[in-house]
């Protein structure tokens, strides 16, 4: 293989992306903001463009549409996270709308009933995934109590990602909250355990726990960045990763 062949082969030939719903709804971070669907599906047909090997699955939230609920409406948890799941699933949909209005092939998946969408199964989107297909995977896990972090979590291990890239509004894991510590330190490789030790909040303890379980690296990074995504893809230095120690 020639020195040139390897400087462009990806780091990851398989990812998935979790996006919070926050940062589908803008400035705001509530509601459907088209520029903030147009800035994400640029970021990944950005990777699809230049390494047409690499296989994208989208997991994302719902809070820009439903947040807190169980405060807002006399219902219970169950309930609540149903909403949620569905909420999902418009993003989902809307995304779908802006990647192939750019010219990119996907397809929404979703572990609940909806009209719009496919039945999530492993088998399926890894067909999907054959045919070049970005997925877009909703619904959540298809049950309450669970989170995005972990539908992203359990998706990554079913299909066998690489990474589990989330975006975020930081540059990273710092050792403290550094909107509110002027000192927080970035902490840009760590292992799980040294996650564990420092108690820092990579994402919901159910999610860490599957994929420090199933060694699969997490990569937090900030999402607001121009072409970042397209430098984790290329192996370059972006982010916090989060990987096992062996």
């Amino acid at each position: 293989m020639s020195v040139k062949s390897k400087k462009h082969k990806p780091k990851y030939e398989r990812l998935i992306l979790k996006l919070s719903g926050e940062m589908l709804g803008g400035d705001q971070g509530f509601g459907l903001d088209p520029l903030s669907f147009s800035f994400f599906a640029d970021e990944i047909g950005k990777v699809v463009h230049k390494f047409k090997s690499v296989r994208i699955g989208v997991v994302v939230g719902g809070g820009n549409i439903l947040r807190g609920a169980r405060n807002e409406l006399p219902i219970d948890r169950v309930a609540a996270d149903y909403l949620g799941m569905l909420a999902t699933v418009i993003n989902g949909v809307s995304l779908k709308a802006m990647l192939e209005a750019k010219g990119l092939r996907a397809r929404v998946l979703s572990a609940a009933q909806a009209l719009g969408t496919i039945p999530y199964s492993p088998e399926k989107a890894r067909d999907f995934w054959k045919s070049g297909d970005i997925l877009i995977l909703t619904g959540g896990t298809g049950n309450p109590y669970f989170t995005t972090d972990t539908t992203a979590a359990l998706r990554a291990a079913e299909l066998g990602a690489n990474v589990l890239i989330k975006g975020t509004k930081v540059d990273g894991v710092y050792s403290s909250d550094p909107e509110s510590d002027p000192d927080a330190e970035f902490l840009p490789d760590l292992t799980y355990e040294d996650a564990l030790i420092k108690e820092l909040k990579i994402m919901d303890m159910t999610a860490f726990a599957l994929c420090m379980e199933q060694k699969i690296p997490i990569l937090i990074y900030n999402a607001h960045k121009e072409g970042a995504l397209l430098d984790i893809v290329e192996g370059k230095k972006v982010g916090s990763l989060i990987h096992s120690s062996t």
